[in-house]
């Protein structure tokens, strides 16, 4: 039987605008991804943290590509998340899959804890760079928004008939291969 915070899980742009995310409910999330597997235990991930209404957020939004700025906004914090690329190995396919294996268990925790992600590739990187003294190592990889859901009659139509459409995924028999498409017998 699937988790039912993976089965929940969505990447809404409806925020709400008034909650506030504490370090307590942070935490966890972060602990989550820390927690995640990689190889030799290098763990090439780290974290800029901006709550809503403190410098790192604003300058973390104003990166932001304006469509994902409209509604990451009303987000209660704003994660960006960076690699790091100690040894100079830039283009390292294990980097991302380590990467995207601690924001996979962010996103199951916040999920778990009530909260909603939303994962951005929408941003200015450069501009990022430019703002945060942050170690040459740390490349900013993507935004996640997070905080409580909020009202999605605040969004713009398109994005409103986004919140609302059925949530797709391709069929497990395109996904998994034995020879030939699986079909499980026991499911």
């Amino acid at each position: 039987m699937l988790l039912a915070p993976i089965a929940a899980r969505r990447s809404p742009r409806a925020f709400d605008p008034l909650h506030v995310l504490g370090d307590s409910d942070l935490h966890p999330l972060l602990e989550a991804a820390r927690w995640a597997p990689s190889a030799m235990n290098r763990q090439p991930w780290a974290f800029l943290v901006g709550y809503r209404g403190d410098e790192t957020f604003k300058a973390t939004a104003d990166a932001l590509k304006p469509g994902n700025q409209l509604w990451a906004s009303s987000a209660a914090a704003l994660l960006t998340v960076l690699v790091d690329q100690e040894d100079g190995a830039s283009a390292s396919p294990m980097r991302a899959y380590e990467v995207g294996l601690a924001i996979g268990q962010l996103g199951i925790q916040a999920e778990h804890q009530g909260l909603i992600t939303h994962q951005m590739a929408g941003f200015e990187r450069d501009q990022l760079l430019a703002e945060f003294a942050l170690p040459a190592r740390l490349h900013p990889l993507v935004v996640i928004a997070v905080g409580r859901p909020g009202d999605a009659d605040s969004l713009p139509e398109d994005l409103r008939n986004r919140e609302f459409a059925p949530r797709r995924r391709r069929p497990i028999s395109e996904l998994v291969f034995t020879g030939e498409p699986w079909r499980p017998n026991d499911v």
